[in-house]
């Protein structure tokens, strides 16, 4: 056999890599009746199918492709705000097809893209990539799955689609080729439906009061600022998460400033609130601001008057440990290593309104003259509070930490806030196959606020 024949075989075999590449995207995966999309709930992601036209390299030699491929959408917060940034995964797993060939395909050869389309509230097209990543596939065998992965931005608030796109399959063995994928009939059906909330602007609305004790019956002066010009705004007194009896009513002026007397006669009072609308609103009040009623009752003969204080005390945080060894992975294959947070213990002893955030970010992982992406770190949020607290923490969304951090847990605001809480993760960094043998090392620093 001579140089020019061999030279051809080698080209022929290529042209049937990438069409064996052709046959992941043309078979689908995910098995699911095709009405499965329409019987799904909203924020629920389901497989769906959809007609497919793949074009294989030109110099594979065969003709296009048209078959059924099936597909999911998932997505990191199914609620979120304008604002946000979601992130969005487009999974091909357990293609029907399989390799149209003898011909086996090496490992990590194929390096998959492609669109997720947005509908409803927001349209446009999310770009996804994924990894150089495939495990040995043999002639006439089965085809691994695959994942892409990207984010968008939420641009407006309402219920948003995502379907599946049109996606390429790049394969890199002895040629490069591409076998682009098209949707026949887009757009697919819906795989994924967010709902994203507005985002409100600020709340700046802000009180003080003229003094910060007074006997039963006194007048407390209460001046305002930033409420709606010309609304009506409620003076009320609180005690502890609850609204006394004591209010009293005022308008803004058209800067949105009034200044107005609450008499206070409860002597449970711990605080005064104002608030626009029927009932104390967070959004739309502010305070509250703390007072105290002096019972300046004379004390009866023969008896003894007894008080007693309760002291605010402080937002805080601890961890069992500052140190994480995540499991080995092999040269050539990398892959999940995998660990546990070293639990985070939050106590609010605050006492007041406002909750808390715990955020986390991280270094790249550095090591012998390679490096690991931040992002290439995740993790898997949980949160347990501890009965009797006031307040309950949620967890963050599981997904990417990075160098731009995420939420590992936080407690929203209320009335009354406060307990202990446990924060933990499970941890899994990806590390890419041939990352050079040696100890790595990134950090994660944690801010309570």
């Amino acid at each position: 056999m001579g140089p020019t024949t061999r030279r051809s075989r080698r080209r022929r075999c290529a042209a049937l890599l990438g069409a064996a590449a052709l046959a992941v995207t043309a078979g689908g995966a995910l098995a699911t009746p095709a009405g499965a999309a329409a019987n799904a709930s909203a924020n629920a992601s389901v497989n769906v199918d959809f007609p497919t036209h793949c074009i294989p390299p030109p110099v594979a030699g065969l003709p296009p492709i048209d078959g059924t491929t099936t597909a999911k959408i998932e997505v990191d917060n199914a609620s979120p705000k304008v604002g946000d940034t979601v992130g969005v995964t487009y999974t091909v797993v357990s293609p029907a097809a399989s390799n149209p060939t003898d011909l086996a395909l090496p490992a990590d050869i194929m390096t998959p893209t492609g669109k997720v389309a947005l509908g409803g509230a927001q349209t446009g097209a999310v770009t996804v990539t994924g990894p150089r990543k495939n495990p040995p596939v043999p002639g006439r065998g089965a085809f691994p799955s695959f994942s892409m992965t990207g984010t968008f931005t939420v641009t407006a608030p309402g219920a948003i689609t995502l379907s599946p796109g049109d996606y390429n399959i790049h394969t890199s063995y002895i040629l490069e080729l591409d076998t682009p994928c098209t949707v026949t009939d887009p757009p697919a059906p819906v795989s994924e439906t967010v709902t994203a909330a507005d985002d409100p602007p600020a709340n700046t609305r802000a009180i003080s009061l003229g003094s910060a004790s007074g006997s039963p019956g006194a007048s407390v002066v209460v001046t305002g600022s930033h409420f709606t010009p010309g609304a009506a705004v409620t003076l009320a007194g609180r005690s502890g998460s609850a609204q006394t009896a004591d209010t009293a009513t005022v308008t803004a002026d058209a800067q949105g400033a009034f200044s107005g007397s609450l008499v206070v006669n409860d002597l449970t009072t711990t605080g005064v609130v104002a608030y626009e609308g029927g009932a104390w609103s967070a959004d739309k009040g502010a305070g509250p601001v703390a007072y105290v009623v002096v019972d300046d009752t004379p004390v009866p003969a023969n008896s003894q008057k007894l008080t007693a204080t309760v002291k605010a005390g402080t937002l805080s945080m601890s961890q069992a440990g500052d140190s994480v060894a995540l499991t080995a992975v092999d040269f050539g294959e990398g892959g999940a290593a995998t660990g546990a947070l070293r639990s985070v213990t939050v106590k609010d002893f605050r006492g007041g309104p406002a909750g808390w955030s715990l955020t986390g970010k991280v270094t790249d992982f550095t090591g012998p003259g390679a490096t690991v992406p931040a992002g290439n770190l995740s993790w898997t949020p949980a949160c347990a509070t501890e009965a009797g607290s006031p307040s309950t923490c949620r967890a963050g969304s599981a997904g990417t930490v990075g160098s731009a951090g995420a939420t590992l847990a936080s407690a929203a605001d209320a009335a009354l806030t406060g307990g202990e809480f446990t924060a933990d993760a499970r941890l899994s960094l990806d590390v890419p196959a041939f990352t050079p043998p040696g100890g790595y090392a990134g950090v994660l620093t944690l801010t309570l606020t």
